[in-house]
């Protein structure tokens, strides 16, 4: 398993709301939306993500993605972490682990058809 990016990310209510919000501080338009569930900005080569009705914790976290979502939830049990089952969503494989200072959530693209 490697990691392939970083990226923070922050649980928000009104995703619409934080993202104007986040676009006037940072001065960039989102990268992507996804309705209410997700908003993204990429910025100075790193992520921000906020979470709305996809939100995994009501905490902020990180997100890892990484080349192989099934080994890195194992290395993280094995490092004696708790992991959600692999969930598929709209555009990822994932799992959420529960780790000193908040959740982080593991994932990979899903693949292409």
């Amino acid at each position: 398993m490697s990691v392939e990016g970083v990226a923070a990310m922050l649980p928000v209510d009104d995703v619409a709301a934080a993202a104007k919000t986040w676009e006037a501080l940072l001065g960039v338009a989102p990268t992507f939306v996804d309705g209410d569930r997700w908003a993204q900005f990429d910025v100075a080569g790193r992520r921000i993500a906020l979470a709305g009705t996809d939100k995994v914790s009501d905490k902020a976290g990180v997100m890892l993605k990484v080349s192989d979502v099934a080994a890195a939830r194992e290395a993280a049990i094995a490092a004696g972490l708790e992991a959600t089952a692999l969930q598929e969503g709209l555009h990822e494989i994932r799992c959420v682990v529960s780790a000193p200072g908040g959740p982080v959530v593991l994932y990979a693209a899903k693949p292409k058809a």
